[in-house]
Parts: structure tokens; C-alpha cells; sequence
């Protein structure tokens, strides 16, 4: 013996390996439902990203250029597009708080002032202003239809200024009718540039381009019976008057000067209001409508009234005779003047 204590087999030694991470191997059903859930909601996330991004880029591209500044051109391209935010379009002002109070202000106004008009004489009557001094707008019956008669010459030429793409592009033949339709109400210049602008479709698409969204045109051969309401009216003055319009300086120019140059015996309507001594364009309509022959009477027209620029419709229907409905036309064009003109209201520029 060596003397030595014998104290068992010596111990077996483990290799030495690198600790397992926490999840090697299988996982528990907690953490994979865990890892689901998180992944899903990943995917979710980035696809909805995807889809925005593109539905964004098809927008963009499908979105028409802006129009250049200073309105559109008045040569070249395609004209008859709608036309927006339009200042006359008076069935559509309303916008913010401030200017739907500012506008129930003047219709209050208006009817207020109307209110003897309608009293002392028969018939229907819808009356529509523009200041443009101020930018208030009024309006009394503004969805009342009405026939228009012979105020829709100035659409019709309005129709065939676009069709011809310029001023420039009117013939001496469309002049000379334009001349006839407008300063002497000329019935037969009318028929011939109703059929030159593709009556009611053709003017179904000026209208649309000039921002008349309530009017009408009339069946067939027969544009007098065109239905119309203030408010477009007054949304074709605005296209007659200001830039926002898709006829150019020099065609606004045109027309304003036949209707400053009307026959003497058709100057009543609305220029009653105007300014002694002032210039005013005017286009007046008149119809027998029925076998009762009860009369439509109508007057449009940009004047000035007290140093006030005014843009002003009057339609009318269920007149007993011609002369009735010229002197209620007369009588509300002076109380609408001075409805906008005298009395509290939001301050005037001069």
C-alpha cells in the first residue's frame, strides 16, 4: 500500500460550451402568439403606408395645373371647363360663419326695402344684387326659375365668344348679328348665332364654363324659354365684369360695350337706378307668356349708384301688361340701390 486514501472515481468534467439564449429552441405558445400578434401589426403598418403614398401620387397627377395668373388665355385650348368660386353665384355664397351673417344681413335688408314693391304691384319677383365696392350680395327669390326672353342674348354671346376661341376670331358676319342681338334686341340675329353656337347644347356647354349652374336652355329653336335664376345672372355679370372669367379683358370689353349701347327706348329696368349721367350696360328681356298673356319682364345690367359699382337682376313673371312689369322692374332696381347705398351696414369703399 502506498498509503494512500482512495476517496472514489475521480469526477467527470462537463465541457465547457457557450450558454444557450433565452429562446433557443421551441417557444413557449404565449411568446408565439406574442410574436404574431407584433408581426401583423407590423405588415399592417407598412402596407397601409404603401397604399397611401401611392393613393397620393395618383391624386397628385390626376389633379389639373393651376391656371396661370392673371386668368385664363385668350387664345388657344379648350375653354369650356366649369368655372369655380364664382362671386355671383348666389345660391352658393355662404362660406364662414362671418360672411353667412353678413349675407343673411342683406336679404333682410332687401326684402325689407322689396316689401312695397311687392305690395303695390302684381306678379312674381326675384331681385339679385352684387356691390362691388363692398362684395356684399342680396338676393330675394334667388330660387325662383323664370323664362328668360331676351336677357339670354348676352349668354348667347358670351357662348359664341368661347366657341370662337378669341375676339379676334369673330367674323364680320357674327359682329354685325352680335351688334343687331344685343343693342336692338334683334330676334332673327338671335335665332341665326343660336344655331352658330349649337343652341341648347352648345350653350348648356358655355354655361357650364361661365359657372350658370341653375339655368336652363331652351328647347329646339326656342331660346327665349331658356329658365334662369338671379343668382346666374348675376354669376354672368361677374363673368362680364371681373378677371375671374373665362372670357379674356378684350372679350368682356366687347360685349359690355354692345350692352352700353342699347336703343334708346329699351333703357329701363334696372338702369332706373343708375347715376344721372352715368354709363350702364343693360339687356333688358321681355316675353307674353301664355294664352292669358301675362308678361315675363326681365333687366340686367352693371351700373353705378352713389358712387357704388353694382351688378343687378331682375326677373319677373305674371305681369298683367308690358308697361306693369317695366314700371315694378323700374321701382325694385331703385329700392335695391338704395338698400345697398344708404342706412348701417359694413363700411363702403370708395
Amino acid at each position: 500500500m502506498s498509503g494512500r486514501r482512495r476517496v472514489g472515481p475521480a469526477p467527470r468534467l462537463r465541457p465547457t460550451t457557450p450558454a444557450r439564449p433565452v429562446h433557443a429552441g421551441s417557444l413557449a405558445g404565449w411568446e408565439r402568439l406574442a410574436f404574431a400578434v407584433v408581426f401583423a401589426l407590423m405588415l399592417a403598418f407598412v402596407t397601409v403606408v404603401t397604399i397611401s403614398s401611392a393613393r397620393d401620387r395618383e391624386l397628385r397627377s390626376a389633379a389639373p395645373a393651376a391656371a396661370p395668373a392673371g386668368g385664363p388665355s385668350s387664345a388657344g385650348g379648350d375653354r369650356l371647363v366649369p368655372a369655380a368660386g364664382r362671386i355671383g353665384d348666389a345660391q352658393a355664397i355662404g362660406g364662414n360663419r362671418a360672411s353667412r351673417a353678413s349675407r343673411a344681413h342683406w336679404d333682410h335688408r332687401l326684402a325689407t326695402v322689396l316689401a312695397p314693391v311687392l305690395r303695390d304691384y302684381p306678379g312674381r319677383l326675384a331681385v339679385g344684387v352684387i356691390d362691388r365696392s363692398t362684395g356684399a350680395v342680396a338676393v330675394y327669390g334667388g330660387r325662383r326659375r323664370f323664362d328668360a326672353a331676351s336677357i339670354v342674348k348676352p349668354e348667347i354671346l358670351a357662348a359664341l365668344l368661347l366657341r370662337r376661341k378669341s375676339r379676334a376670331g369673330l367674323s364680320n358676319t357674327d359682329e354685325g348679328l352680335a351688334t343687331r342681338m344685343i343693342e336692338a334686341s334683334n330676334d332673327g340675329a338671335a335665332n341665326r348665332l343660336w344655331d352658330l353656337v349649337g343652341r341648347a347644347g352648345g350653350l348648356a356647354a358655355a354655361d357650364r364654363a361661365l359657372g350658370l349652374r341653375y339655368t336652363t336652355p331652351g328647347p329646339g329653336e326656342d331660346w327665349a324659354l331658356t329658365r334662369t335664376t338671379v343668382g346666374d345672372q348675376l354669376t354672368l355679370l361677374s363673368d362680364l365684369t371681373t378677371a375671374k372669367s373665362p372670357l379674356s379683358s378684350g372679350e368682356r370689353a366687347y360685349e359690355l360695350g354692345l350692352m352700353r349701347n342699347v336703343q334708346a327706348r329699351q333703357r329701363w329696368g334696372v338702369s332706373a337706378a343708375a347715376s344721372p349721367g352715368s354709363v350702364y350696360a343693360i339687356k333688358n328681356g321681355w316675353l307674353a307668356d301664355g294664352p292669358a298673356r301675362q308678361w315675363v319682364i326681365n333687366s340686367i345690367g352693371a351700373l353705378d349708384h352713389d358712387g357704388q359699382r353694382l351688378l343687378m337682376a331682375v326677373l319677373s313673371r305674371g305681369q298683367p301688361t308690358e308697361a306693369a312689369g317695366i314700371a315694378a322692374a323700374d321701382a325694385a332696381a331703385v329700392a335695391v340701390a338704395a338698400c345697398m347705398t344708404s342706412g348701417p351696414g359694413p363700411a363702403r369703399r370708395r
